[in-house]
């Protein structure tokens, strides 16, 4: 049998780094076999680990539709980010996964899809903005909503701004506050609703960014009508195992690391010690 808890070797294949504090981090599986069975849905996590300091687990920032390497951006924050970071490209680390339940792939088709991401909630979103614009024909319209507190703290910067010229997508950079450089607008996220025409009962939205950013979207969301289940939230807590074993992410009779990280807002409404 298995073992679970027994990560798979991975080797960094790229490092590329997006600020002062933030990696995107290229992997690839050394196993040929697991490499071709990785399939992964956007929203998904897994668990890294580098030998000696332990695991934490990770969003994937890289799309299914594009296999074969694994994309991470990771914020140095805590002992296994910081020993990850003073490692080089072609180190090897360990990984399990992928685990969680990801977005709701097959009911958010057929339907727009409204992206809103703040600050490092642009990581695990571009899973989900990758996905959906490779496979364009499964979804309506498509809108992008991302803000940061300055240009220098956007993640993927010459990615996105190429979105702004393409027409099958609706991409709305923003940013708290502006520089002599910065074209795009200055404010904060929920500004960037009076930019776009909304449809509530045919679209879902998906979110994740800092809690004050939620507080203000969810909000805007409601206020323009949609319904609690047709909103997306990431939510990360302290998993641990990965697989719903050690309760560590336990929120009341939910698991974040297998009902989640993708929840809805009633779900999340509905968990006590969340709300």
């Amino acid at each position: 049998m298995t073992n679970p808890y027994l990560p798979h070797l991975a080797k960094i294949i790229r490092i590329i780094p997006q600020m002062n504090d933030v990696r995107l981090f290229q992997i690839r599986l050394e196993d040929e076999g697991m490499r071709n069975n990785f399939n992964h849905r956007p929203g998904q996590f897994v668990m890294i680990s580098v030998l000696g300091t332990g695991e934490a687990p990770i969003s994937i920032s890289s799309s299914p539709t594009r296999p074969w390497i694994i994309e991470l951006c990771i914020r140095k924050a805590g002992k296994v980010t910081d020993a990850l970071f003073r490692l080089k490209e072609n180190a090897v680390i360990g990984l399990r996964g992928p685990y969680g339940n990801g977005y709701f792939i097959e009911k958010i088709k057929g339907n727009n899809l409204l992206i809103i991401a703040g600050g490092i909630g642009m990581a695990p979103l571009r899973s989900l903005l990758w996905y959906s614009l490779d496979n364009r024909d499964d979804f309506k319209d498509i809108i992008l909503m991302y803000g940061t507190k300055t240009p220098d703290e956007m993640l993927f910067k010459d990615e996105l701004f190429s979105l702004l010229d393409r027409e099958d997508i609706k991409c709305l950079l923003t940013v708290d506050k502006g520089t002599d450089t910065w074209k795009a607008n200055i404010g904060f996220v929920p500004k960037l609703f009076d930019s776009v025409n909304l449809s509530p009962a045919t679209t879902y939205a998906a979110i994740c960014g800092p809690p004050i950013m939620y507080q203000f979207v969810l909000q805007k969301l409601i206020e323009c009508g949609f319904s609690k289940d047709r909103i997306m939230m990431s939510l990360e807590r302290r998993m641990q195992c990965g697989i719903g074993k050690c309760l560590h992410c336990s929120v009341g009779h939910k698991y974040t690391c297998t009902d989640g990280p993708i929840f809805t807002y009633w779900d999340v409404m509905n968990m006590q010690e969340v709300v």
